[in-house]
């Protein structure tokens, strides 16, 4: 009995199954972004974001801030995005993020399967 429990506690602290990337994303990030293959007015969409240049996209107006970041949204640059926009890009549009490190990677995890 112990050793089932200790087995519910490892893998509740586990980001698989403490937190559902697709949830979290549907609950923190859709009301603005898509993972569809257009952006929306209010914001770029996430498909393929894994890996792509930083303010990429031709169908989204960025801001000058994210234009002047540079870079490649690497899982540590998403990271630190989503932990505090505007720490990563003073002047960023982007509000919110995920202050809880698990339910961010959990939403980087969703984010590398969407291509």
């Amino acid at each position: 009995m112990r050793a089932f429990l200790a087995l519910l506690l490892v893998l509740a602290a586990t980001p698989a199954f403490a937190a559902d990337g697709k949830a979290l994303f549907d609950d923190k990030c859709a009301e603005c972004h898509t993972v569809g293959p257009a952006s929306t007015e209010t914001a770029p969409s996430l498909k393929g974001v894994v890996g792509r240049k930083i303010a990429s996209l031709s169908d989204f107006q960025y801001s000058a801030a994210l234009k002047a970041k540079g870079g490649v949204w690497t899982e540590a640059a998403l990271n630190a995005f989503l932990a505090s926009p505007k720490s990563f890009a003073p002047g960023t549009q982007m509000y919110g993020g995920a202050s809880d490190p698990v339910e961010r990677q959990a939403i980087i995890d969703y984010l590398k399967t969407v291509k």
